[in-house]
């Protein structure tokens, strides 16, 4: 059976929404709609002073003494401002943070005594649940924090059944840490250092790839990255740091300068049943390694983060400075930035929307910040091709090994967060969130603007789908539902075809987050008032029947660069239907 969105596709019209979110004053304040469940933070640090509620659920700041407050201050620093280094604005609204982590005299660890699990499901229970609940809105989790002691090997863990539990029952997106390998490994491309540091920045990038790449099975996602609903993240070998601070570098080696690429210690997919993860890639600092031992061969270790290769964030204070800032990278500081990545598109959607937005329900919201995130994100086209060309296999018929190597180190690509967020006169972008029982599908009708017809020009369809799932523990069949995007029966009138700079359609389909492009340089024929029609269905349950209708997310981008009226165009076509959400 067909049926339509909830909400009708509408054009995400955000450009410059931004400048307009400060708070009116006498206006009340907005409740938070970002919870961290991560170490005790330096709350009265200058930077976070009023941007952050504290919740002691497990009374670990008591005893925690504020040097030693380093992780959960650093991921708060970077949600509420970035990286310190690009001088961003805060976000509009204050974040929600549960303690879970305290010095334990070594290092930042989980009460003693308690499951991990419970302590998760205690934190997100305390924002969400009953009358007493401190963070009702909280709609996203960011989740900084794995477990190194066990990596992912096919078996979901504990910690991921529990976050698919809540993402399904609370309706949070978990934005949760890939993982940081951070252990030495062997380059056997180079018998001496020397040979290392002198070599050209691919032969170097190539020994440091295929050295990785021998490790693969040792550098799998830390459990709970493999989570299905969740939006797992790795870290992208970028940062703002200036370029007199990066001089100071010395007897240390950026691994992949010429190349938008992972880190070495950003841990790999794939996730649950093949799926796609890392879902993204996100900024975690230009990694360096250094030499480490060894009298023969070459020994390597990540470095952590330094003024030359970092992002900077709010520190714990100093006997000389209370407002002390320092550093941090690895796939935790990037999966903070995915997080305040996606508060900026709920503040921009709520701005350009009002009511038709913000009147969703929770679950609604989280879905479509799913897809949202994912959309813009693609693979560097130079570092697919580094990857395919050193890792193969070579061949014919060998098209989805290659492109099963690159998902592992990229997952759907890198992300800008300004793209994710900002309009362009050359491109329009639509959002539709539903719900969809058994047997059912929805359909999402896009308008084509008449100015892309007859161009002989690069232009590209995208489309991102996004749910979540009810899990079914101890079956095989762990994902309950499973949804598909069908491609527009039209699709050749545009004339484009799927892209090969995005993974197999097969391997797309095995999580919750689904990404297509199509592209083409050939002239699109275009009609009056022509549509094309996306079709989102959901396919046969997996194991027992599930009854539950499942809500989705949809973004769906049309593109042309250089031709600036598709905004326009698509923006008057769209003035004559309904934004309203359908009730």
């Amino acid at each position: 059976m067909h049926i339509r969105p909830q909400s009708v596709s509408s054009l995400l019209d955000v450009a410059d929404t931004e400048q307009s979110l400060p708070s009116v004053d006498g206006a009340p304040e907005k409740s938070p709609i970002l919870g961290l469940l991560d170490g005790v933070p330096v709350a009265r640090h200058p930077l976070l002073s009023d941007r952050v509620v504290v919740s002691d659920v497990f009374d670990l700041e008591t005893g925690s003494e504020a040097a030693h407050r380093v992780h959960g201050t650093a991921m708060a620093s970077l949600i509420v401002h970035g990286d310190r280094n690009r001088s961003e604005s805060h976000l509009d609204r204050k974040i929600h943070i549960v303690p879970v982590l305290a010095w334990n005299g070594v290092e930042e660890g989980f009460p003693k005594g308690r499951l991990i699990v419970d302590v998760i499901y205690e934190a997100v229970r305390s924002m969400r649940e009953g009358k007493d609940a401190e963070a009702p809105d909280v709609l996203i989790v960011n989740l900084s924090l794995g477990n190194s002691r066990r990596p992912f090997h096919g078996q979901m863990s504990p910690w991921a059944r529990v976050l698919d539990r809540l993402a399904w029952r609370y309706g949070v997106l978990f934005v949760v840490s890939a993982g940081n390998a951070t252990k030495s490994f062997p380059l056997e491309s180079f018998s001496r250092m020397l040979d290392f540091e002198d070599a050209d920045f691919n032969s170097r990038a190539t020994g440091i790839l295929v050295a990785v790449n021998e490790r693969a099975a040792e550098r799998r996602l830390f459990s709970p990255a493999e989570t299905l609903n969740g939006l797992t993240v790795g870290s992208l070998n970028q940062d703002a740091v200036p370029d007199h601070q990066r001089r100071t570098v010395t007897r240390t080696v950026e691994p992949f300068a010429g190349y938008t690429m992972s880190n070495p210690s950003s841990c790999l997919g794939p996730g649950f049943a093949r799926s796609v993860k890392p879902d993204i890639l996100m900024p975690g600092a230009r990694e360096h390694l250094r030499a480490v031992g060894g009298a023969e061969g070459v020994l390597v270790q990540p470095m952590g983060p330094t003024r030359a290769f970092g992002l900077k964030v709010a520190a714990p204070p100093t006997a000389e400075n209370e407002a002390a800032e320092g550093f941090t990278n690895g796939t935790s500081a990037a999966a903070a930035l995915a997080s305040r990545t996606c508060h900026r598109i709920h503040d921009a959607l709520e701005a350009a929307y009002g009511e038709a937005f913000t009147g969703l329900r929770h679950i609604q919201r989280a879905v479509l910040l799913k897809a949202l995130v994912v959309h813009p994100a693609q693979w560097p086209k130079e570092t697919a091709e580094f990857i395919k060309g050193n890792l193969g296999p070579t061949g014919k018929g060998q098209t989805s090994k290659q492109k099963d190597n690159i998902r592992r180190f990229l997952g759907y690509g890198a992300l800008d967060a300004d793209d994710a967020v900002a309009c362009a006169a050359d491109r329009a972008t639509f959002w539709a969130v539903g719900v969809l029982g058994r047997e059912q599908s929805a359909l999402v009708d896009v308008p084509i603007p008449a100015c892309i017809g007859g161009q002989a020009r690069l232009h590209g369809l995208s489309a991102t789908l996004a749910w979540f799932t009810p899990v079914q523990s101890g079956r095989r069949s762990y994902r309950a539902v499973r949804l598909n995007l069908l491609a527009p029966e039209n699709i050749d009138t545009l004339a484009i075809k799927p892209s090969k700079a995005q993974p197999d359609h097969n391997q797309i389909r095995r999580g919750t987050v689904l990404s297509r492009h199509w592209d083409g340089e050939r002239p699109p024929l275009v009609s009056k008032d022509m549509t094309i029609r996306l079709i989102v269905q959901r396919e046969l349950d997996q194991g027992a029947p599930v009854d539950e209708r499942v809500p989705f997310g949809l973004a769906v981008t049309l593109s042309m660069p250089g031709v600036n009226e598709i905004y326009e165009q698509v923006r008057q076509r769209l003035q004559l239907e309904t934004r309203a959400p359908i009730r």
